[in-house]
């Protein structure tokens, strides 16, 4: 197990209550002679904390784990800034669903004892890297843990589009758009267009069609390594565009090509030992418990 002696933390912004949660946790931390690095965004928000302040750059390069207070956003933004760093991720919950961030803000000082004692998994979760290319030349690029979605955008008419897969044509399409979902994303967006859940360690993609104009299409499960081609019709008159985990954009242009792969650097994610993906989701997706009430 690492040894732990360099902390960041990253915060989601505009919560009094990450604030405090964080507030905290630095005083947590330091009580146990540690070394607490502060992401720059959340440092404004705690005048006179007397503590190092880094760039989430810096933070990937100097800590020995990164704690993020937030929901799943906050970790997705954390985790496509510290992927390639290889440094530990550990998420306390503040938001409102936390498939990716753990621990609970009233366990946060027994949850971070275990982990900071040894005693937790550490699971390797992929990411998705995405390029758009216009005429040969690229235009656009980003990461996603959870998903690639390309979207009409600001328009309400539908996308017209061909897909192919390791550079077989698989179809030609017309459709609200189209989502690429990484295991960890099939219980957002994914889900919720009619995707599978996968289970995280599971070396696959998904392909979710966004309310195709033909009944037959549906969402298509490849291996881990497929890489993905986009091109975007270029009898359109619409500019749609392409979204990474619903935080970066980038607007795309008829005839354009969209690639989508698995990128080679992963997010180490830290859980509790008793964590238990089955029960995140019968918890956050509200499936039923065991026949006559028990736990």
């Amino acid at each position: 197990m690492e040894h732990f002696r360099n902390i960041g933390i990253i915060g989601r912004l505009g919560s009094t209550q990450v604030v405090d949660t964080i507030r905290r946790l630095k005083r947590f931390l330091l009580d146990r002679h540690l070394h607490v690095i502060l992401d720059q965004g959340i440092a404004e928000l705690l005048p006179g904390h007397g503590l190092q302040v880094s760039s989430r750059k810096q933070l990937g390069e100097v800590c020995d784990m990164v704690v993020v207070v937030g929901g799943d956003g906050s970790m997705l933004g954390a985790a496509r800034a510290l992927a390639r760093y290889k440094v530990p991720v550990l998420g306390i919950n503040r938001g409102s669903l936390g498939f990716l961030t753990d621990i609970r803000p009233d366990e946060l000082e027994t949850r971070i004892a275990e982990v900071l004692d040894g005693q937790y998994t550490v699971e390797s979760r992929f990411l998705l890297e995405t390029q758009v290319r216009r005429k040969l030349e690229p235009i656009g690029q980003g990461d996603a843990l959870n998903d690639v979605v390309l979207h009409p955008g600001k328009s309400t008419r539908m996308i017209e589009f061909e897909l192919y897969i390791d550079g077989q044509f698989v179809c030609s399409q017309k459709s609200d758009g189209l989502i690429v979902s990484t295991p960890t994303g099939s219980t957002a967006y994914a889900l919720s267009a009619g995707g599978p859940i996968m289970h995280p360690k599971l070396d696959a993609i998904v392909i979710v069609p966004m309310y195709p104009h033909t009944l037959s299409s549906r969402p298509i499960v490849v291996a881990g390594n497929s890489e993905l081609k986009i091109v975007v019709s270029p009898k359109m008159d619409i500019y749609p565009q392409v979204s990474c985990d619903g935080q970066d954009h980038f607007t795309c242009s008829p005839g354009d090509i969209v690639t989508i792969s698995k990128k080679p650097q992963r997010l180490q994610l830290i859980h509790p030992l008793d964590h238990n993906y089955y029960e995140v989701c019968r918890t956050k997706l509200g499936w039923g418990s065991r026949l006559g009430g028990g736990s």
